[in-house]
């Protein structure tokens, strides 16, 4: 039996060319799109060798740059340290050598003129005179206070302000109570209709609340040493019996405070 030939084992035909399949269409980018490909074998992720000496001497020399000023912030919180631990020790020794304690202040007397508050006054202005006796205590044994210039000293009734004035400059040496006189004044003070009627009752019952307001400037002396100006603040309630020169304190709470700077 003749072998069979199966068409596909049969060779082409001499001059007869197969057809050629068509290309795969490439994808054509928008209009102002770029694309870059690379090959999968030039990506690197470290340094290719020729390239590696240099990334190590930049890697230390960004290294070196950058030490000095670590050094250098370093130092600057050490010493800083440093110097708050030893004001810190200074601190303590100044005040187991001087003892420091804050003064206190009081209201010794009050004495009172042109507050005419009688139904037959035709104004609501007045023009008081206060004259105040300020008793200050300095308890230190080696700390002297220089009072000076630009104090102010007030009087208000209610938010009235009733008159103002200053203390007198002086130097109170330590272990020392100094009582001094200032003379307080207000001119053409008017007085609203409830302030007028209020303080008419407060005088017949015999309690005229009051509030003083000073403020002063001081300097401690330590040793031979000042420091700078410290504004000393103390805030009073006052009340009295009523708003003659005969008045007498009834009751009296005083607060005290600084202002550093």
């Amino acid at each position: 039996m003749a072998d069979r030939v199966h068409p596909h084992d049969s060779p082409p035909v001499s001059g007869e060319s197969l057809p050629t399949p068509p290309a795969p269409e490439k994808p054509i980018p928008p209009p102002g799109t770029y694309v870059v490909q690379i090959p999968k074998d030039q990506i690197y992720r470290v340094p290719p060798p020729e390239n590696a000496r240099r990334q190590d001497h930049y890697a230390r020399h960004r290294k070196s740059r950058r030490s000095p000023c670590c050094c250098c912030l370093c130092w600057l919180i050490g010493l800083l340290f440093i110097l708050v631990v030893l004001l810190g020790i200074a601190a303590g020794v100044l005040y187991l050598v001087f003892r420091p304690e804050a003064p206190d202040y009081t209201i010794n007397s009050i004495s009172v003129k042109g507050m005419n508050l009688t139904a037959a006054a035709a104004s609501l202005t007045v023009s008081p005179e206060f004259d105040v006796a300020v008793r200050a205590n300095n308890p230190n044994d080696k700390i002297g206070i220089y009072y000076e210039k630009d104090s102010s000293v007030e009087v208000y009734y209610s938010d009235a302000r009733l008159c103002n004035g200053a203390l007198p400059a002086f130097y109170q040496p330590s272990n020392n109570v100094t009582v001094f006189q200032t003379a307080l004044k207000g001119t053409d003070i008017e007085l609203r209709s409830t302030d007028r009627t209020a303080l008419v009752d407060a005088q017949s019952k015999r309690k005229v609340p009051l509030t003083l307001k000073l403020r002063a400037p001081v300097r401690i002396k330590v040793g031979s040493v000042k420091t700078w100006k410290i504004t000393v603040k103390v805030n009073c309630d006052v009340t009295v019996d009523n708003l003659t020169a005969q008045a007498k304190v009834v009751s009296k709470d005083c607060d005290y405070g600084v202002d550093l700077w």
